[in-house]
């Protein structure tokens, strides 16, 4: 991914809690000589041997589950909030553009056996049905329900690289940036507002 050195996302630390809050990614990799995309949960997390991996499962039917085994790399995108930006918010003329968060994760896929599986799908189920009036969990699905894992193929992606973009104006100075802000909190528009308060938490460039 390209990302200018200004946007660059260094802070190991946002870039986990981005991803922890923003599990929903695009597992991509090569399927029978093409690109191939699945839209899935991938949560981060650290395996027994201490790794940091990305735990995720696929339908056995679909066709990328078949080319987990060659060890070949995978990446996962995340995208996060993103909005446009009017240039009218600026001092001076200038181009709009648009801000946004993304996060490019590259690894290598490793099958899991069914125990760890189980206990992915656990710790999956645990994070989302949590404050759940009646919370889901596995041991509490009728049996028929549960043999349906034998219907999926889990696995984790073994971190190599992580590329990080938080473009949120730093290439501008306070008086733009907050104008900016100011131009996005006035849209009934969830990204925006979403994008505004990113800007907010990390301030203009320097501070």
């Amino acid at each position: 991914m390209y990302v200018p050195h200004r946007f660059r996302a260094t802070d190991l630390g946002a870039v986990r809690s981005f991803l922890e809050a923003n599990s929903f990614g695009i597992l991509v990799n090569e399927v029978d000589g093409r690109p191939w995309g699945s839209h899935i949960p991938l949560e981060l997390d650290r395996d027994a041997a201490g790794r940091e991996v990305l735990y995720g499962h696929v339908a056995r039917a679909n066709p990328q589950s078949r080319s987990f085994a060659s060890g070949e790399p995978v990446l996962a995108i995340f995208s996060g909030p993103h909005g446009y930006v009017s240039s009218s918010a600026y001092q001076e003329p200038d181009v709009p553009t648009w801000n946004y968060i993304a996060v490019h994760v590259y690894g290598r896929v490793e099958l899991l056996e069914a125990a760890e599986l189980l206990v992915s799908l656990r710790a999956l189920l645990e994070k989302y049905e949590h404050g759940n009036a009646r919370p889901v969990t596995f041991e509490g699905l009728p049996v028929r329900v549960q043999n349906l894992v034998n219907g999926i193929v889990g696995f984790k992606i073994v971190i190599d690289e992580v590329q990080a973009a938080f473009k949120l104006s730093q290439n501008r100075d306070a008086i733009d940036h907050a104008a900016v802000v100011a131009d996005l909190e006035r849209r009934d528009d969830a990204g925006a507002l979403a994008v505004a308060a990113a800007m907010r938490e990390r301030g203009p460039a320097g501070q």
